[in-house]
């Protein structure tokens, strides 16, 4: 036999690349080695034209008698697979689910640098230490934090998790150390670090029965819904399970909706369990994440709590996952691959036979459904812990009311008493900046954003910074207020409405004497910034203004009084899972008030105080609400009863978007059945954005598997579409929202 024609026979590696198509790239194995199934799982750098890129061996096999030769790959970059088992088997379920090619499925689990080639990270923990010129100069430092911080290291090394038990602000005191050759960060052994766990408070009967369901399902895979009011100790019920799991050697995964919540749920974690708790979520550097990455893979990490990136870290010795804040909405990935991290940790849970406990207070309706179908063990914690006592809410009704930024004077009233009586208030306003637009009180002009308006649906853009600048919330885009207006030239432009910086300022003039701190996105940008603000306003009396990251997860005892201030925007939205969000959103951020030993109000601000949700909630709670929207949702034929895909498309001209949506719609409905039902062409909610003309087909059937069955029958052909080529598309299965 020639050279060329054993060649030609040999096994090659069937490569996923990180790139939009649909298929596998077979190269030949680099240098002498031969393909087998032991490379099912390495990354290996390959040739792709003029490039290089880092790929995973998806598969092996011979090659196609009539394709082209096939090239060399350049190197295999790993001497055991980094993807094997479980994670590779459900990795390639995902692919399947999203219809989503498998390269990218599998770059979107890697960490960056995994991604790009690097080896595989050391996972040795970090310590500081005094050098000898520190031990020298330690006692004539002065009084401050780097002082302390060189006492409290004169007694010896101490790890990073230690330190963020002490003093959470302990790393700007260690690179003033460090930066004066005082003190230096040290690798040290991960398993040399551990502590005498802390007790928790004992559990009350609920919770204790919560506990004990947990561990009488540890042996299999058990789906669970803790179903417990604000306040009611669901983390302590995770703690006791995952303390069981790791008495049992096995690893423990928390997934956490935002990363503000993770420092605070390590630091009591740390302290509880005893052992070291790894994070993963986008706030740490590349390198951070790949550490926590390797050392999951290695089985060295216990327990690990992250976001929604976290679902893929491989467990070879899982025990146990849980989902905090299950309803959360951030767990659903909006770009890239859509995948769900709920949904897929319950896959990963099956498949790896162990419990997966979801948490919250206000469960979504999909996971409702599933408890009163039998597929999930509902749990209840229907009181709240010590001696906590649920809120007293009240609606103010502001119509024909003079407002102050948005404020009435019954809720400044209500600030003012709780300040005088020593407690902390939280005004809620879901809506950053200064004012949601900026209009001519001449002629009428307002400011609008240019690349995300339409001639009939203007986009305004968000006033910032007092009134000095213009910001797009959805594209990004900026410029400072105009002095006069563009329009009319006149000087009469005003702020309309009132976002988190208005209401900020106006409560800083009306309550000077005590501290007023706003938490969004703009004051929490750097890292850690959301614990550092939350340490420094401290239990004092004092005012937060907030968005949405400050109604979940925080524990804040001596806040008495919450204001929610313009709930009126949700309560009118064509998305039909608005109504479920506004409902979470509002017994969430009510659930923060009360959370202690003193007593709780909720001020509802409203325009609309006979509204049905409002009257439902107030009524009959949570459940009442959900027990209601689920018949509405079953008569609309509308998830959980039925099961979407939504196809979205945007490109320079209105026309090329539905010309593709067109063409996709007419190869669905060619090879659907007659349950799945089309919708669209449509323009999307927001029909511009960032210059691109958006359109939109929603796809509908009562069963997952015809809704399935159809796109794998049509995707190829809707890949193939000489309009595919002239439009920027994506596929969303189960879509958080329609926009």
């Amino acid at each position: 036999m020639s050279d060329g024609t054993a060649q030609s026979s040999a096994p090659l590696w069937r490569v996923a690349l990180p790139l939009p198509l649909p298929r596998l790239f077979d190269y030949r194995p680099a240098g002498d080695a031969a393909a087998g199934a032991d490379d099912v799982g390495t990354r290996v750098r390959v040739p792709f034209g003029q490039r290089e890129l880092v790929g995973v061996v998806a598969d092996t096999g011979p090659a196609d008698p009539d394709a082209p030769a096939a090239k060399p790959a350049l190197a295999r970059l790993d001497p055991e697979p980094l993807f094997h088992g479980e994670l590779l088997e459900s990795l390639r379920w995902l692919a399947r689910y999203t219809h989503a090619p498998l390269g990218e499925v599998f770059a979107t689990a890697l960490p960056a640098p995994l991604r790009h080639g690097e080896p595989l990270a050391d996972t040795h923990a970090w310590a500081w230490r005094l050098t000898e010129a520190g031990r020298t100069a330690r006692e004539g430092l002065r009084a401050g934090r780097p002082q302390r911080l060189a006492e409290r290291l004169h007694a010896g090394a101490a790890d990073e998790d230690a330190l963020d038990l002490h003093d959470p602000d302990w790393r700007a005191a260690a690179r003033a150390l460090a930066k004066r050759g005082l003190a230096e960060r040290v690798a040290v052994p991960a398993a040399a670090i551990a502590a005498a766990p802390q007790p928790g408070p004992a559990l009350n009967a609920e919770q204790q029965a919560a506990v004990d369901a947990i561990l009488a399902a540890r042996e299999g895979f058990a789906p669970m819904l803790l179903d417990g009011v604000t306040g009611s100790g669901k983390t302590e019920v995770y703690l006791a399970a995952i303390a069981d799991c790791l008495a049992r050697g096995r690893q423990a995964l928390v997934l956490v909706p935002e990363i503000g919540l993770t420092p605070q749920t390590l630091a009591r974690f740390r302290a509880r369990l005893g052992v070291p708790v790894h994070a993963l979520h986008s706030g740490l550097a590349d390198g951070e994440r790949a550490r926590t990455w390797a050392a999951c893979l290695r089985g060295e990490a216990r327990v690990i709590v992250g976001t929604r990136s976290a679902v893929f870290l491989p467990m070879p010795q899982a025990g146990l996952i849980v989902i905090d804040e299950e309803h959360d909405a951030s767990f659903k990935q909006l770009d890239g691959i859509r995948y769900h991290a709920r949904d897929f940790a319950l896959v990963r849970g099956k498949a790896l036979d162990v419990p997966v406990l979801l948490g919250s207070a206000t469960p979504s309706l999909e996971s409702l459904r599933n408890a009163q179908a039998g597929r999930y063990a509902h749990l209840r914690l229907q009181q709240r812990a010590g001696a906590a006592r649920p809120p007293r809410v009240r609606v103010v009704d502001v119509r024909k009311r003079p407002l102050d930024a948005g404020l009435s004077p019954e809720l400044i009233d209500s600030v003012g008493r709780a300040l005088d009586a020593g407690g902390q208030v939280l005004v809620f306003k879901n809506r950053r900046g200064y004012a949601p637009v900026l209009i001519c009180h001449d002629c009428g002009w307002s400011a609008h954003c240019h690349r995300c308006s339409t001639p009939t649906q203007p986009t305004p853009m968000t006033v910032h910074g007092g009134g000095r600048r213009l910001q797009c919330h959805h594209c990004g885009a900026r410029r400072p207020a105009p002095n006069a207006c563009p329009d009319c030239g006149g000087l009469a432009l005003q702020s309309q409405g009132a976002g988190t910086e208005r209401i900020e300022e106006a409560l800083a003039a009306r309550f000077g004497q005590w501290p007023v701190l706003r938490i969004d996105r703009g004051t929490t940008q750097r890292r850690d910034a959301l614990e550092q603000h939350l340490a420094q306003f401290g239990q004092a009396p004092g005012i937060l203004v907030g968005t949405q990251m400050l109604a979940k997860g925080h524990d804040l005892p001596n806040l008495t009084l919450v204001a929610v201030v313009g709930i009126d925007e949700g309560l009118f939205s064509a998305d039909f899972r608005a109504p479920e969000k506004l409902a979470q959103l509002l017994i969430q951020v009510a659930g923060r008030a009360g959370r202690a030993d003193k007593a709780g109000e909720v001020l509802l601000q409203t325009h609309h105080p006979e509204h049905p949700l409002l009257s439902t909630l107030l009524a009959g709670g949570y459940a009442a609400f959900a027990e209601a929207e689920l018949a509405q949702r079953e008569l609309a034929g509308f998830p959980p009863y039925a099961h979407m895909a939504l196809l979205r498309a945007e490109a320079k001209q209105t026309e090329a978007a539905e010309a593709f949506l067109r063409a996709a719609r007419a190869a669905l409905a060619e090879v659907g059945d007659a349950s799945l039902e089309l919708n669209g062409p449509v323009p999307a909610p927001m029909p511009r954005r960032a210059g691109y003309q958006r359109a939109q087909l929603i796809l509908s059937a009562p069963e997952r598997r015809a809704l399935h069955a159809a796109l794998d029958r049509a995707l190829p052909a809707i890949h193939a579409l000489p309009e595919a080529r002239k439009v920027r598309w994506s596929l969303d299965v189960d879509p958080a929202d329609l926009y």
